[in-house]
């Protein structure tokens, strides 16, 4: 029981540091940074203590199609399944061997057009703008079927403005593409073609076949003497013995091969290695860019409206968080929400700071949470980052304003990762860190994972999204004032290791799951998919700083918002 009394003080202390009503911001750092050198020291000295949370042992796990997965209870079953429905895609049959390229869809074939409004008439604001789209493979013919990857925008660049449209499959090779009709002049409908059916059907497989395909490692060390082995989810069974390193909270589970000559506490960094795609039977054409990949349709009439002031008796749609279809929209270039928050500007340092003042702000994640704290960094040059001798990566990041009395801090989420090399002490899952915080009116969590579940079997996403579910609810019951904001991923540029490995494709059905995962739950969602697609810019995995700059305004405007 010693280790025991020992975690309950250590906690005692922990809530001491995420307390501001007790601490001035100068001693919470400096108890902070104690913490977190005792933190990680104890992590080297006791594996299997309360904060480690590491079982190791060299037991094989039982794998089902080389994947591990934490058991679920009935109900975590139960909508596991129906998540699982309500994202299922068109089935394709497999192609053949090689596949019949000529009778894949050709965007350079296919086209859309901007059908009459109902009941005729001008174009006004509040109507609602519909396209339908018809494909066509590349000898020409019209497609019979749906399943295709496509998404579409309205924008007007002269005006600064721009909205996500929502796209309907019918099945049978034509699309429709619907958008809300927001502001008054041009509007020019953009629809992008990302994958053909089949290129999907092929993404599908591989995650199957080849899931966690990019390499993780773990380097092991002993004095002068190391090894790196593969980790993963889903390790191949083979006659080699596993390190099983499954977080005993929350049953994350996270497996190496065994070292053949050092032990599994040993472990000590984790990395990833260069993967090079290898297609076989002509499926890299599939994914060509300029050609099949992201690439633009064009309209078979005019591709834009004009749209006019609303009707006499109409009001101006001004938001309504249950009855928009789309979270918001650009106008002069800055992000108006439609669900009923008024967003504000925070253009400078003093604004930012005024925000911040008083605040605690976590965030959990991957890079493109990292990207908000890197901006703020940058826009708080009265702000001082502490060197913590930690992956730039990963974290933990810290940065702190004495004169404003805030803290914002950065940490990487738990495996998978596919960052470079950082010490597997600073491997920790997001529930546990929730778990620790005491919450309260000053503290924001802030939290976005997406992006490195990409080539993992969709249920791991979902089981790791229900994990921090329980932990978002565990701190909102103790601190109901706490604010929540969860990023959702975002579209990106792609070539064909970007698409194997990150397919946009594979980031709209994680969103899908993130939704559903978090509906009814209090928490604040911002849009990066919308945020990235109604914008004129191009898609990027870390979007350009205009988007930035509108995400952090939308963060802001839910931490301060307008009176």
């Amino acid at each position: 029981m010693k280790t025991v009394t020992k975690m309950e003080d250590f906690m005692k202390q922990m809530v001491g540091v995420y307390s501001l009503k007790f601490c001035s911001i100068l001693l919470c750092l400096a108890t902070f940074l104690v913490m977190f050198m005792l933190r990680n020291r104890n992590l080297l000295e006791h594996k299997n203590n309360f904060f480690s949370i590491q079982r190791v042992t060299t037991d094989p796990p039982t794998l089902q199609d080389f994947c591990t997965f934490k058991p679920l209870s009935p109900a975590d079953a139960l909508e596991e399944q129906r998540i699982l429905d309500s994202i299922a895609w068109p089935e394709a049959p497999l192609p053949p061997a090689p596949p019949s390229f000529e009778q894949t869809s050709d965007p350079a074939h296919s086209n859309f057009s901007i059908l009459p409004r109902r009941g005729g008439g001008e174009w006004r604001v509040g109507d609602h703008l519909e396209v339908l789209i018809k494909l066509h493979d590349f000898q020409g013919q019209a497609k019979k079927t749906g399943g295709d990857f496509l998404v579409a925008g309205l924008h007007s660049k002269s005006l600064g403005a721009g909205v996500a449209g929502r796209v309907v499959d019918h099945l049978n090779g034509s699309y429709s593409a619907v958008f809300p009709l927001l502001w008054e002049g041009d509007a020019q409908v953009e629809v992008i073609f990302v994958h053909p059916r089949e290129g999907v059907t092929f993404l599908q497989r591989l995650n199957k076949e080849q899931p966690g395909r990019v390499p993780l490692t773990a380097l092991f060390q002993s004095g002068s003497h190391s090894e790196s082995t593969l980790c993963s989810v889903c390790l191949r069974p083979t006659s080699r013995l596993q390190c099983n390193f499954t977080d005993l909270r929350t049953g994350e589970p996270w497996f190496c091969y065994k070292p053949q000559n050092l032990s599994c506490d040993t472990r000590r960094a984790s990395s990833k290695r260069i993967y090079t795609p290898r297609l076989k039977n002509g499926e890299e054409k599939l994914f060509q860019g300029g050609i099949n990949m992201k690439v633009y349709i064009n309209a078979s009439g005019s591709d834009s409206v004009t749209v006019l002031p609303p009707r006499e008796g109409k009001t101006r749609f001004t938001g309504n968080k249950e009855k928009s279809e789309v979270s918001g929209y650009y106008y002069q270039g800055l992000w108006r929400a439609l669900d009923g928050t008024v967003v504000r500007q925070f253009k400078d340092s003093s604004t930012i700071s005024q925000c911040l003042k008083g605040k605690m702000v976590h965030m959990y994640g991957d890079s493109t949470i990292r990207q908000w704290f890197e901006y703020l960094d940058a826009s708080l040059p009265g702000a001082k980052q502490f060197d913590l001798g930690s992956s730039k990566q990963a974290g933990p990041l810290m940065m702190s304003d004495s004169a404003n009395n805030f803290l914002v801090t950065f940490r990487c989420h738990g495996p998978p990762l596919r960052f470079g090399t950082f010490p597997t002490s600073q491997m920790r899952y997001i529930a546990n860190e929730l778990d620790l915080l005491s919450g309260g009116p000053n503290t924001v969590v802030v939290i976005g994972i997406w992006s490195h579940f990409s080539t993992f079997p969709i249920e791991l996403y979902i089981r790791r999204l229900q994990n921090i579910r329980r932990a978002v609810l565990r701190l909102l019951a103790r601190a109901p004032e706490t604010l929540v904001v969860i990023r959702t991923g975002n579209l990106k540029a792609l070539n064909l290791y970007q698409t194997i490995t990150n397919s946009d494709w594979f980031s709209s059905q994680r969103n899908k799951v993130l939704r559903a995962i978090f509906k009814g739950v209090n928490v604040q969602l911002i849009d990066a998919w919308e945020m990235v697609l109604a914008h004129h810019l191009p898609h990027s995995l870390h979007p350009q700083p205009p988007i930035i700059e509108n995400m952090i305004n939308v963060l802001f405007s839910y931490m301060c918002p307008k009176k």
